[in-house]
């Protein structure tokens, strides 16, 4: 899976519908789209179109997806979704740097320098990133620790 299309679908599979858990740092949500990030959305009665024009918008796009090797767009669009584009784009810095000999700097920006570092890193190796990522935010929120399998589950798939 290489395309937005194709991605989008198995992102809103893992997203699933409406869901108001208050223990779950995003608040109210519905396939992954967040009132805390979106106020003014009607998160209870978006739909699946609208949720995708936000994802290739807000996400897809903004991420620079489109420019990020083949083999490694799902799994990027997927951690853009988890940890935001900032985020997901340390987790790729992250993973290159134990990967490469010329380090690149961990600042979340996906320009140039980071698509260059990437051209070689293994899915492997940035699923194997994506876990301690979400880890890390376990031992820092041990609240959290109740979507952790989840969460590994879906980090070992895609």
């Amino acid at each position: 899976m290489t395309t937005f299309n194709e991605i989008i679908e198995k992102i809103l599979e893992h997203e699933g519908g409406y869901v108001d858990d208050p223990l779950d740092a995003g608040g109210e949500t519905n396939f992954g789209i967040t009132k805390k990030f979106y106020p003014n959305v009607d998160i209870k009665n978006l739909t699946k179109e609208q949720a995708k024009k936000i994802y290739h918008q807000d996400y897809w796009r903004s991420a620079k997806c489109d420019e990020v090797p083949p083999h490694l767009r799902y799994i990027y669009f997927d951690m853009c979704v988890n940890f935001g584009r900032r985020g997901a784009v340390k987790v790729l810095q992250r993973a290159s740097n134990a990967k490469n000999k010329n380090k690149i700097e961990v600042d979340g920006g996906i320009g140039p320098v980071t698509l260059n570092a990437i051209q070689n890193l293994e899915v492997e190796r940035l699923r194997a990133y994506r876990v301690l990522r979400f880890a890390s935010i376990v031992n820092k929120k041990p609240e959290q620790e109740r979507f952790w399998f989840g969460w590994f589950r879906r980090a070992t798939k895609v």
